[in-house]
C-alpha cells in the first residue's frame, strides 16, 4: 500500500490550485438555498468551468489519487461543491463509465461533464430503504420499452434532473437480488409525478416520485437485465468510497474553527471539551489515511473502490455527527439559532447514519465481505 502520491500527482495538485486562485474569486454569489432552478444553473456553470479548464472528467478518466487530490484541493480552496451535479458525477456517471456501452458513454457522460444534464437517483422506497434489495417498483417488458409503475423516496434532486438512475424489478418471481435492473429514466418521460420533500434542516433537495406506466426504452439499461444489483454494487461503491473525501477535509476545517471559537468565548477552559476536540482531530486524521488507503486499492483493483468505502462511511457518518454535537458545546444556547454557523450543519448531520445505507448495513457489510461472518437470518 502506497500513501504517497508521485510527481505527476503533486504537479497536477500545483496546477490545479493554481487555477482555483484565479477564477474562484470570479464567481457571481450562490443562490438561495430554497432556489432549486437558481442552484441548478449555478452548479452547471461551475461544472462548465471545470469543464473548459480540462477538470471535468477527473472523477472518471483520472486515477483515483487524482480525484483524492482534486476533491482534497477544492474543498480547502473554497470551491462550489457538485450540488445538484452530485448524482450524475459521483455515482450515476462513474456507473456508466464502468458499466456502460460504448455507445450510452458516448450519450450520458458528455452532458455530465459539459454541465448540461442533471441526474436524480430512485433507489430506495417506502418500504425498501436499508433493505435495498425488497424493492417493488416494477418494470414490465413491452416491445423495446420497459413499462414502469411504482414509488421512490429521497430521490435526490428530482425536482430539476434531467435523468434518473432507476432500480426497477424486472423479474418477481427471481429470488430477490437477482430480478433487479438498472435504468437511466428520462425524466420527461410521462407518468411521472415529483413531489419535494423539507428535510428537518428546511431544504428540499430530496423528493418522492410515484411512476404511473413510465416507458423507459430498454436501450437504457445499463449491464444485462436482471443483473442491477450487481451494476448497483458498483454505484453504491463510488457512493461510499470516494464521494465523502471532500466532507472529511471540511470537516477537518470547522473543527479549527470551533477551536479558535472555544478560545473566544471561553470554553476553551473546559478540559472536557479540549479532550473532546483533541480526539475528534484523530478521528478525522484517521479517517484522511483511511481514504487515502481505500484510493490505494482502488488504484490496486482497477479504480472502483472497494468494500472498504463501507468502513469508512460507517465510522465518518458517527464522527460527523460528534464534530456538530461538539460545535453544540462549544456555542451554548446560541445552537438554537437556525443563523448561527454550524447550526444547520448539525441538523443535517442526523441523516448521514442513514443515507448511503444505514450504519446498520454498513456494519453487516464490514462483518460479511471483510471479516467472513456468517449472514444474519
Amino acid at each position: 500500500m502506497d500513501l504517497s502520491y508521485t510527481p505527476e500527482e503533486e504537479e497536477f495538485r500545483a496546477r490545479l490550485r493554481e487555477w482555483l486562485g484565479k477564477v474562484l474569486p470570479t464567481l457571481p454569489p450562490k443562490p438561495s438555498p430554497d432556489d432549486w432552478p437558481g442552484r441548478r444553473a449555478y452548479d452547471l456553470g461551475w461544472q462548465r468551468m471545470l469543464h473548459d479548464a480540462g477538470y471535468a472528467d477527473v472523477h472518471w478518466e483520472g486515477t483515483p489519487s487524482v480525484r483524492l487530490i482534486f476533491l482534497e484541493e477544492t474543498e480547502k480552496a473554497g470551491a462550489p461543491y457538485v450540488g445538484a451535479n452530485f448524482v450524475g458525477l459521483l455515482h450515476a456517471g462513474p456507473t456508466i463509465a464502468a458499466e456502460g456501452t460504448p455507445e450510452q458513454r458516448a450519450r450520458w457522460l458528455p452532458p455530465i461533464l459539459r454541465g448540461e444534464e442533471v441526474w436524480c437517483q430512485g433507489f430506495s422506497e417506502p418500504d425498501a430503504g436499508s433493505d435495498l434489495a425488497a424493492l417493488r417498483t416494477r418494470a414490465r417488458r413491452d416491445g423495446d420499452d420497459y413499462v414502469v409503475s411504482g414509488s421512490k423516496i429521497w430521490t435526490s434532486h428530482a425536482e430539476v434532473a434531467d435523468w434518473c438512475e432507476l432500480l426497477v424489478r424486472t423479474d418477481p418471481d427471481a429470488p430477490r437480488h437477482k430480478g433487479i435492473s438498472w435504468l437511466a429514466m428520462p425524466m420527461d418521460a410521462p407518468g411521472i409525478t415529483v413531489r419535494p420533500l423539507r428535510t428537518l434542516a428546511g431544504s428540499a433537495e430530496f423528493a418522492e416520485m410515484f411512476l404511473d406506466d413510465v416507458r423507459v426504452p430498454v436501450a437504457n439499461r445499463v449491464g444485462d437485465e436482471n443483473d442491477g444489483w450487481r451494476v448497483t454494487m458498483v454505484t453504491l461503491s463510488f457512493e461510499r468510497g470516494t464521494a465523502f473525501v471532500g466532507e472529511v477535509v471540511a470537516c477537518r476545517r470547522v473543527l479549527g474553527e470551533l477551536a479558535v471559537a472555544a478560545r473566544r468565548n471561553g470554553r476553551w477552559d473546559d478540559p472536557a471539551l479540549r479532550r473532546r476536540l483533541g480526539r475528534l482531530n484523530a478521528e478525522f486524521r484517521a479517517l484522511w489515511r483511511l481514504t487515502q488507503w481505500n484510493v490505494s486499492e482502488a488504484e490496486a483493483s482497477g479504480g472502483v473502490p472497494g468494500v472498504g468505502g463501507s468502513v469508512f462511511k460507517l465510522r465518518y457518518s458517527h464522527a460527523r455527527q460528534e464534530l456538530y454535537d461538539a460545535a453544540a458545546q462549544v456555542l451554548g444556547p446560541d445552537s438554537l439559532d437556525l443563523e448561527r454557523p454550524w447550526t444547520l450543519d448539525r441538523l443535517s448531520s442526523l441523516s448521514y447514519t442513514i443515507a448511503a445505507g444505514t450504519s446498520q448495513i454498513q456494519r453487516n457489510i464490514v462483518a460479511e465481505r471483510i471479516l467472513g461472518l456468517p449472514k444474519g437470518r
